[in-house]
C-alpha cells in the first residue's frame, strides 16, 4: 500500500521512477521494495520528509474474523551518491622527500637517495617506499600506494556522511511511527511530528501525500509549531 502511495505520488509529481527489486512477503504482500528516484526537482529534499516508520490500522482482509490489525512498515530515503571514487592527486599537496635506503639491499642502494617518502599535506598520510633501485620506481611504487589510501580514506568519508544522513533507526512498533493511517473504526490519516491530519484516507493511499511534506518542510525551515491541516492539500502549493 506503502509503495503504491509513493508510486502514484511520483507519477502525478512528474518523477521517473524505477522499481528495481522487491521481495514478495512469505505469505501475502511485499517484504521489501527498492525505488529509484530522478527527472525532478529535489526528489530527496522533498521525500526526506517520509523517512521513518508508517503505521496502518485495518480490518485484515486475511482474518476471516474481520478482526482489526495493526501493521508497520520502515520508509528510508537516502540521496544517490556515486559510488565510483576519482582519487586524483594535486601536485601541490604533496611533500616529496628523498634520502638513502636504511634496509638491506646492493651497494648502489645504500649510496644513493633512491628512497622515496610521499606526504599529502590534506590528510597527513604519509607513504615510503625504499625498496626498488632508482628513486623513479620507488616514487611510482609509494603513489600506488599513497592513491590506494587516499582511495580507502575518501570511501570510509563516503561511509561517514551516509550514516549521519541516514540517522537512527527506530525500533519498528508502537511508539515509534511519524504516521498513521487508521481505516478503521473511523478513518484518519495523522501525522505525529506535525500534528497534519486527513480524514480521507483513500485520497492519501492514493498518492495525495504533499500536505505531509509541506508540514514537515515548514516545521524543518520555519521551527513552526505542529500544524493540524485539514481536508486534502491543494497541491498547487507544494
Amino acid at each position: 500500500m506503502l509503495l503504491r502511495m509513493y508510486l502514484r505520488w511520483l507519477e502525478r509529481r512528474g518523477y521517473k521512477a524505477d522499481v528495481v527489486d522487491v521481495s514478495e512477503g512469505e505469505e501475502a504482500g511485499i517484504k521489501s521494495a527498492t525505488v529509484m528516484v530522478s527527472r525532478g526537482p529535489s526528489p530527496y529534499g522533498y521525500l526526506r520528509s517520509e523517512k521513518g516508520v508508517h503505521r496502518l490500522v485495518r480490518i485484515s482482509p486475511f482474518d476471516a474474523a474481520k478482526r482489526r490489525h495493526t501493521a508497520f512498515a520502515q520508509v528510508d530515503v537516502m540521496p544517490d551518491i556515486e559510488a565510483k571514487i576519482e582519487i586524483e592527486v594535486n601536485p601541490d599537496d604533496l611533500k616529496i622527500d628523498v634520502y638513502r635506503s636504511s634496509g638491506a639491499g646492493g651497494q648502489h642502494v645504500n649510496k644513493t637517495e633512491s628512497a622515496v617518502r610521499i606526504t599529502h599535506l590534506p590528510t597527513g598520510i604519509i607513504v615510503a617506499c625504499q625498496n626498488e633501485r632508482s628513486q623513479h620506481a620507488n616514487r611510482l611504487t609509494a603513489m600506488r600506494v599513497l592513491k590506494a589510501r587516499l582511495f580507502e580514506h575518501e570511501r570510509l568519508q563516503q561511509e561517514q556522511k551516509l550514516s549521519a544522513i541516514r540517522g537512527e533507526h527506530k525500533e519498528i512498533g508502537f511508539g515509534s511511527q511519524i504516521r498513521s493511517y487508521v481505516l478503521a473504526p473511523y478513518t484518519l490519516v495523522k501525522d505525529h511530528r506535525t500534528g497534519c491530519e486527513i480524514s480521507n484516507v483513500e485520497a492519501v493511499l492514493d498518492g495525495q501525500v504533499d500536505a505531509f511534506i509541506r508540514a514537515y518542510l515548514e516545521m524543518l525551515v520555519f521551527k513552526k509549531a505542529p500544524v493540524v491541516v485539514e481536508g486534502l492539500p491543494d497541491e498547487a502549493a507544494l
